[in-house]
Formats: C-alpha cells, structure tokens, sequence
C-alpha cells in the first residue's frame, strides 16, 4: 500500500515564506520558485533539439502573452504554415522524383549500370515513401459496437468543441491519451490509457476529451500527413547522412562527400521546425483553452493537477504489478478481484 500523506511544513531558505508540502514528493515554493525544477539539466543532444527547444521557449511566452491579453486567438494558417507546406511537398516531389528516376534506370537498361542505378533508386524511395498509420495491433482497439456509451460521451465532446469525433479507440496501459489518424482515408483514432482515465473525475474526463479533440481543429500541421511524413523523410536522411564512426582511408572520403547533403537536410529540417513551432505551441494553447470551454475551469485545472503526478503513479503501477508476479499463482477469481481493487487504489493514491 502507499504511503498515508504526510504534511509537512517548513521555511522557504531563499525567501523564508512558509512551505507546506508531503513528505512523498519535492518540496519547492511557489512564492520564489525555490526548487521548482530539482532536476539536472537535460544533455546537450544536438543543434536541432536545442533550437527546437529554444524556439519553444520563445514562442510560449509569446503565445503565453497573446493569450492574456484577451484577444481571440484562432488557429490560422499564415504565411509561416503556407511556406512549411510547400517545403514539405518538396521534400515528397523528391522522393517521387527518385522513384521515376529509378524506374527509367531500370528501363533504359544501359548495361548492369543502369539496372543498379535504378534499383539503388527505387530503394530510396521506397524507404522514404510517406507511410499511412495503422491500427495498432498491441491493444485493444474499440469500436461503437464494442463500448456504445463511451462513443457516445466522445461524440457529444467532439460537437461541444465543433469538430468531428473520432471512428475507433485504442486502450492501453499507459498514463497518457493522444490522437491521430488511420489509413488512407484518414480516420480518427483516440488513444486512451485507462490509468490516467481511472483517476480522473467526470469533469476531468470531459476536459481531456475536450483537449485531445480539439488538436484536430486547432491547425497543428506537424503531424498531418504531408507534414508529418516530410519530417520523418528528412529525419531519415539525417540519420543516413551521419558520418561513419572510425572511418578507414575510403570512409574517411564519404563522410567528406556527405557532408554539403547532410548540412542542406538538417538546415531544411531546422526550417520546417521554426516554422511549425509556433503553430503547434498555439494549437496546445487552444486545446487548453477549448477543455477549459468544454468543462469547466476547475475540471481543466484539475486534469492538469493528475498529469503532474503521472511519475508517481507509474511507480505505483509498477510496485503492484511486482507485487503480483511475487505473489505467485492465483486463481482466475483472484486475478480479477485484484485487478478491480487496483483501480480503487490508484485513484486514492491519485487523490492523495
């Protein structure tokens, strides 16, 4: 069993105001933000995750100024989007280009050079081929036969948000929720983790219903599929164009001929990340503020209050699921009673 909550009290040691906290989790204060982010600095991995970040930062505490200011934000394509789009077919009329490419190698012939050429095209574009989703074949995946009133609240959701509802759902295991798109035909697929469900109250599942469908309205263009598929085919080539590691005399001499390539990729890829940034840091902002619209205010909050804790309850989750496999064998009656009992203890170590 978890821990019964302990309070604990204490002076702030950069600005003395009174700290009243729980001896199960880090202690910081909200009057300075003394110890609000107790943990080391991230590693440096790289010039692209550093600017995206840095270009996060900045385009947060703009949006974060537009949104108070009280305008009405909408969800827009500007020039900015308009420009990443037109990169992004570029990138696709690229690997169309090596896909007829290859297949004139291969009918022209000339020779064994030819075939090879080809081939080495086809290849290339086959690879770098945009790639439709698929239901995932890991988890259950519900459909409205299977979970009729679970549509239904869905359904009403998507209506209050003004967009479509979703056409399968997919349950899993995790503390998390997202969506995405299936097939060709781009269907709508909500992707639920029945822990954090479990622990959230009626309002707070409308709000996040509310914030994961409203993502399909609010014009964040990175993970539609032209945009999507154009980041994954330049991230390919990236990680293609990398220089060979303790490279011989003739290695030594490709990763001299690679390197304009990889430079141009990553340079158009850091492009289409600054011009995407923003629109993707609005489109959170929007699904907040349309959760907030769905639900309430404070259901809003307090969905965000249960995904501050979602480490906690992986640890949680974690300790019981060593507990079992400890326990040995059980009867199939005993499973299920503790597999109900888990849920119950799980919101109360949530509430807590």
């Amino acid at each position: 069993m978890p821990a019964v909550a302990g309070e604990t009290t204490r002076p702030c040691p950069e600005c003395g105001t009174e700290i009243r906290g729980d001896n199960r989790f880090t202690v910081w204060c909200a009057a300075c933000d003394w110890n609000v982010d107790p943990e080391e600095p991230r590693p440096d991995t790289g010039r692209l995750e550093r600017a995206e970040r840095a270009l996060a930062r900045r385009h947060g505490e703009q949006l974060l100024a537009e949104m108070l200011s009280g305008r009405e934000t909408r969800p827009r394509r500007d020039a900015s989007a308009v420009t990443a789009t037109m990169l992004a077919l570029t990138v696709h009329a690229v690997t169309l280009a090596l896909a007829v490419g290859g297949v004139w190698c291969v009918v022209a012939g000339w020779g064994g050079a030819g075939m090879v050429a080809g081939l080495v095209f086809l290849v290339l574009a086959w690879a770098l081929a945009p790639r439709v989703r698929r239901l995932p074949d890991d988890r259950p995946v519900l459909f409205r036969a299977d979970a009729p009133e679970l549509f239904a609240l869905v359904d009403e959701v998507a209506r209050a948000v003004g967009t479509r509802s979703v056409h399968a759902i997919a349950v899993d295991g995790s503390i998390n929720a997202g969506v995405t798109t299936y097939g060709v035909r781009g269907r709508r697929l909500l992707m639920l983790g029945m822990p954090l469900w479990e622990v959230l109250t009626p309002g707070e599942r409308i709000a996040l219903l509310g914030h994961e469908l409203a993502h399909y309205a609010n014009g964040d263009t990175r993970n539609g599929l032209v945009m999507g598929t154009a980041m994954r085919t330049l991230s390919l080539w990236h990680h293609t164009l990398q220089p060979l590691p303790r490279p011989s005399a003739i290695e030594m001499v490709v990763n001299a001929l690679y390197v304009v390539p990889r430079l141009l990729v990553r340079g158009v890829l850091a492009l289409l990340v600054r011009l995407t940034s923003r629109a993707g840091i609005r489109a959170e902002y929007l699904a907040d503020r349309l959760a907030a619209r769905t639900a309430s205010t404070q259901a809003a909050v307090g969905l965000m209050d249960r995904l501050l804790i979602t480490d906690a309850l992986v640890v949680l989750l974690r300790s019981e699921a060593n507990r079992a496999a400890l326990g040995g064998a059980r009867s199939t009656r005993e499973a299920r009673a503790r597999a109900g009992e888990l849920w119950g203890l799980l919101t109360a170590y949530a509430a807590s």
